[in-house]
């Protein structure tokens, strides 16, 4: 084996090399070798779990390259040439697999499903050691050495993607993967080839080889996880930067102060962006991406909370068109711009709606909106909506409860003299409410101590940087985690953590990963919704 920390399945698979060697001098049963069609089965299932948390990660490539396609795309493309290789490596080793089976139970074997997939219970000959030598090390064509030989250039491929100073993945990948032939023993030395496949029991050989998949799926996996933390490199802890524009009013009277707020969206508390008003251009970088400078005089705004506020009283009526950049800083002390434009009309006195927190409504939601026309009382006033219910609970404030996405049309009337007349209307965006984050430990992942785990209620749904008061509750979640080279699972039906699950926790090791996943939250109109899975590492 390589170098370095060798993670439990590694050690399982070392002492099956110990265990094939002792058998092998004893001549022992076929009931014995039955035991390995268990350790077969449980690297398969360890493999699946692989499988799906690679899904996993790939999916949030591909909702990463959507919201940010210039700074997503070369580490999604890295990681899609690691999903193709993995593939072809895994599946050369499962037809290896299936040859070997073929040529010891023949082509109309039971030992293979529809699925390709074996079955080690249903193969006749477990202690058979001609097979695996037959296939693997026939003198004109040694697939053993083409197997090695794939496995290392895979090897080099992944490290090829890795930074050199990156020494923990690097070691990882090198574990997992090594090819060098065991140490002489006895002054004789093996090659890999023939400690894997000369005079070994097939089922043995197929376990081996079912143990080169799940290492596979488990380098995939760290080095597309590894490439997904890059995007955020240098960057913020948030997807996307969008220089958003928050007016109190679009449309204002000659006279009146004119007010918008101009930040960028999840913007970072622990620091004031820098916004700049004037006129702005277009560059593109050495490395193909595109950024922003001023051109001309520029006007800084004040910042307040993470807000640029923008107050301008104009003099004249009609359009007036403004805009600029937000500059950022990052962690490793560059600085993002991103452009923004926006509009105002100044009119003689007419219709103002406002939203009282943002310009969106949310489905299922009690939307506060202000709706007055200066001169009337708000008694003589009207209003109605297109999408939902609209209902005043105090002079100019009304409550907006619209009842499904899209868009929504707030229509002002007023009563003037006895003559009811059109004020006009404001269109909204309506969205569904945001999904809630779930937390263990008030974590939504990352390093944690047994203890702390062990300590933990259960899981909760938090709403973060969402405006409204809403509270969804965790009906249920799946603690799992791989130990000894197993996949063990239990369920909650609620937002405790149950017993089993905590069983589970205990029986974590050091480095061991335990995830919380299939995790459900009922919001307040009874909606559900799966949140995404929780990863922990234990300390």
């Amino acid at each position: 084996m390589a170098g370095g920390k060798e993670t439990p399945r590694q050690k399982l698979i070392g002492m099956m090399y110990l265990v094939l060697m002792a058998m092998l001098a004893l001549n022992v049963s076929v009931e014995v070798l039955d035991a390995f069609v268990v350790v077969d089965e449980g690297l398969t299932k360890t493999t699946l779990n692989f499988a799906r948390q690679n899904e996993s990660t790939y999916r949030e490539f591909a909702q990463r390259y959507v919201e940010n396609p210039v700074r997503v795309r070369p580490w999604k493309e890295r990681a899609d040439e690691v999903k193709e290789r993995s593939d072809e490596l895994f599946n050369f080793i499962q037809e290896l697999k299936q040859e070997i089976v073929i040529r010891a139970e023949g082509e109309n074997t039971n030992a293979i499903d529809e699925q390709g997939m074996i079955i080690g219970e249903n193969i006749r000959g477990k202690e058979n050691t001609n097979p695996p030598a037959q296939v693997m090390l026939a003198e004109r064509n040694p697939k053993a050495t083409l197997l090695k030989n794939s496995i290392a250039e895979y090897k080099e491929f992944l490290l090829t993607l890795v930074d050199e100073e990156d020494d923990g993945i690097r070691q990882s990948i090198e574990t997992h993967l090594d090819t060098s032939d065991p140490p002489p023993k006895d002054g004789a030395t093996v090659s890999w080839e023939s400690h894997h496949f000369y005079y070994m029991p097939m089922i043995a050989s197929l376990t081996l080889m079912s143990g080169m998949q799940a290492d596979v799926r488990n380098a995939e996996a760290d080095l597309i996880t590894y490439l997904l933390n890059k995007i955020d490199a240098g960057s913020f802890m948030f997807n996307a930067l969008e220089a958003t524009v928050i007016p109190r009013s679009n449309y204002i009277f000659r006279g009146n102060e004119f007010e918008a707020n101009v930040f960028l969206a999840a913007f970072d508390t622990t620091q004031a962006p820098e916004v700049l008003i004037g006129n702005f251009e277009s560059f593109e970088r050495e490395d193909g991406s595109v950024d922003y400078r001023m051109t001309g005089r520029a006007d800084t705004l004040r910042v307040e909370h993470g807000r640029g506020v923008y107050r301008i009283r104009p003099g004249t009526t009609g359009w007036h068109n403004w805009g600029g950049l937000v500059r950022l800083r990052s962690s490793d002390g560059t600085t993002i711009s991103r452009p923004f434009k926006s509009e105002y009309q100044v009119a003689e006195p007419n219709l103002i709606v406002s939203p009282s927190r943002m310009n969106v409504f949310y489905v299922g939601v009690d939307n506060p909106v202000e709706i007055s026309v200066p001169g009337l009382p708000a008694d003589q006033i009207r209003a109605t909506i297109n999408n939902g219910t609209i209902r005043r609970i105090s002079g100019s404030n009304y409550i907006v409860l619209p009842n499904r996405t899209g868009e929504a049309q707030v229509a002002v009337t007023a009563t003037i003299d006895g003559v009811t007349r059109n004020m006009g209307a404001r269109q909204f965006r309506v969205r569904r409410v945001p999904d809630p984050v779930a937390k263990v430990a008030g974590r939504t992942g990352g390093n944690i101590g047994r203890n702390e785990l062990l300590a933990q209620l259960g899981v909760i749904a938090d709403m973060e940087n969402f405006e409204f008061d809403l509270t969804f509750t965790v009906t249920g979640f799946t603690v799992s985690s791989t130990q000894q080279g197993f996949l063990v699972d239990a369920r909650s039906n609620s937002n405790r953590i149950t017993e089993g699950q905590r069983e589970i926790i205990n029986r974590a090791g050091r480095n061991d990963r335990v995830y919380f996943e299939d995790i459900v939250a009922r919001g307040p109109t009874g909606e559900e919704r799966r949140l995404p899975t929780i990863s922990f590492r234990i300390d």
